[in-house]
C-alpha cells in the first residue's frame, strides 16, 4: 500500500479532496491527511487550484512508495 502524508491546513485540503475523487482513501494521522491506495496515487494540480508555492510544499512524507512526478501538472506516487 502506498501512502502520502499532507499536513492538514486549509491550503492543502484541496489536495486530499482531489486524491479522494481520484479513488484514493483519505484518513487522518495526527495533524496529517493520510492518502492511501493499493496502486499509484495521482493528484492533478490544476484540479486542486493550489498556487505553485503551496503545491510544491504540500508533501510531508511518503510510505511504501516514491514520488515519480511532482511538477506543475501533477503529483504521482508509485508503489515501491
Amino acid at each position: 500500500m502506498t501512502a502520502l502524508y499532507v499536513l492538514d491546513v486549509p491550503e492543502n485540503t484541496a489536495v486530499a479532496k482531489v486524491a479522494a475523487e481520484a479513488g484514493a482513501a483519505v484518513g487522518k494521522v495526527g495533524p496529517y491527511f493520510e492518502i492511501t491506495a493499493d496502486g499509484p496515487i495521482v493528484v492533478d494540480r490544476r484540479a486542486t487550484g493550489c498556487r505553485h508555492a503551496v503545491w510544491y510544499s504540500c508533501v510531508a512524507g511518503v510510505a511504501g512508495g516514491r514520488i515519480v512526478q511532482h511538477d506543475k501538472d501533477a503529483l504521482r506516487v508509485d508503489p515501491a
